[in-house]
C-alpha cells in the first residue's frame, strides 16, 4: 500500500526522526504511520502538512 506521508518525506529529503522532532511525537509512532500500521489524527494530519510545508491534501491518497 502507497503511503503519502513516507513518500513525502522522501521528496522533503527527510526522515521519520526529523518529523517526529518537528512534530514533538514518539519516533515510534511516525514509523508506524510511514509503514501503514496506524494513521494519524486529522489534527495531526494537519500538522503534518505544516512541518512539511504541503496541501494536507498531498497526505493523502485518492480513493478514485
Amino acid at each position: 500500500m502507497y503511503n503519502r506521508i513516507k513518500a513525502v518525506l522522501a521528496e522533503k529529503d527527510r526522515t521519520n526522526n526529523w518529523l517526529a522532532e518537528k512534530l514533538s511525537m514518539n519516533r515510534t509512532t511516525v514509523s508506524k504511520w510511514c509503514r501503514n500500521e496506524m494513521q494519524p489524527r486529522i489534527e495531526t494530519l494537519f500538522q503534518i502538512a505544516e512541518t512539511l510545508e504541503v496541501d494536507v491534501r498531498e497526505l493523502l491518497v485518492s480513493t478514485q
